[in-house]
């Protein structure tokens, strides 16, 4: 495993701990977080009010990697992220785009079906 792998094993496996705080550290301090179905979010400030919002209302996550691919900055991971959001549980998959600079996120674009996501919290 390169070291950019192991800093995105490290990051994904954070995701468990429900802490925006902690998150934010894995990345740059202009760093962005572009989850595609909405506009980018840049800045480790920025970044923390954005995840802490989609946090709160979430009671556990765990992210089941299933593929990871790296090409020297540029790390991909395949992933089953499973959630409880609201009381509901919520299997998302996804693919997750990471460049990296000095060993943080620089930029992650995070590619999923929306309609996956919010068709599991209304059934």
């Amino acid at each position: 495993m390169t070291r950019n792998e192991q800093i995105i094993t490290d990051f994904i496996a954070a995701w468990s701990r429900l802490d925006a705080e902690e998150l934010v550290q894995f990345f740059t301090e202009d760093g962005t977080y572009h989850n595609m179905p909405t506009r980018p979010v840049s800045g480790r400030a920025a970044l923390t009010g954005f995840i802490a919002a989609f946090l709160k209302d979430w009671s556990s996550t765990q992210w089941e990697v299933l593929n990871l691919v790296s090409n020297g900055d540029v790390v991909i991971a395949e992933r089953i992220d499973r959630t409880v959001v609201a009381g509901k549980p919520v299997d998302l998959p996804c693919c997750g785009v990471f460049e990296m600079r000095d060993g943080k996120i620089a930029v992650w674009r995070d590619y999923f079906d929306m309609g996956t996501y919010v068709g599991a919290l209304k059934a």
